[in-house]
């Protein structure tokens, strides 16, 4: 839908009826309020158009990260657990933290992990979260 309103094919005044016709066909439902419907993405409203992909990029960068953290820092786990965040920090102030904005993202988590950004981490920890949860083994 904001693909379609920055190419001017949809009117800012056809939003609602667009978003309640999206929700119908993705996920059979019909929200009851325009407060409940197409008004609950803050996003819109503050101006921020594309903001969304920012989220799974975060969530892919941060997989991905992740994973490498549990690489080398075989007791992770265990220290998070445990409230000490410091081995955290420390791998982040490494390979972070310390090159500001020297690289553009991907290649500054490409320097950090070795690998370029890749869905498989984001899709092995939601594996591993929601697979016996609900089954989907």
């Amino acid at each position: 839908l904001e693909i379609a309103m920055l190419d001017g094919d949809l009117a800012v005044r056809d939003l609602p009826a667009a978003w309640n016709e999206k929700m119908q066909q993705y996920f059979g439902i019909q929200p009851p309020s325009d407060a409940d419907g197409v008004l609950q993405d803050v996003h819109w409203s503050l101006g921020a158009m594309g903001y969304f992909p920012t989220y799974t990029l975060g969530n892919l960068y941060g997989a991905q990260l992740c994973a490498k953290m549990r690489s080398e820092l075989t007791d992770l786990d265990e220290q998070t657990a445990a409230g000490n965040l410091i081995p955290v920090l420390d791998w982040m102030r490494t390979h972070i933290h310390s090159q500001g904005r020297l690289h553009e993202p991907a290649d500054l988590v490409s320097r950090a992990t070795g690998e370029g950004l890749s869905a498989g981490p984001l899709l092995a920890y939601l594996n591993q979260k929601y697979g016996d949860l609900y089954d989907l083994g």
